[in-house]
């Protein structure tokens, strides 16, 4: 594990991990597991598939196939995230300097 990396304790579907993630993506690893979690229970609640790993293999292809569909698929997404990220850290930072500002 790099020294810029957390461990961090995930739970998907009632079962818990242990992943390395950089401290400044952890937001978009939390909104990953939330959104993997939701595609597991929507295919295990329709009883369809049987066995955790089906459940999760048939998550990742669903996920696959919504990706290559909306055209964020390949390494464009992971830049874009990124840039996302940053931006959004940066808008947050300016909103604190202006509250901040605003109290003084």
């Amino acid at each position: 594990m790099n020294k810029a990396d957390n461990a961090v304790k995930i739970k998907i579907l009632d079962k818990e991990y242990l992943v390395s993630c950089p401290d400044d993506e952890r937001e978009v690893l939390e909104a990953s597991v939330k959104h993997l979690s939701q595609k597991m229970l929507e295919i295990r609640s329709s009883g369809k598939v049987v066995g955790i790993d089906r459940i999760a293999v048939m998550a990742g292809l669903n996920l696959a196939h919504e990706s290559i569909i909306s055209g964020t698929a390949g390494n464009n997404s992971n830049a874009t995230g990124i840039r996302l990220h940053e931006l959004n850290t940066r808008i947050d930072e300016a909103l604190a300097d202006f509250r901040q500002a605003e109290t003084n």
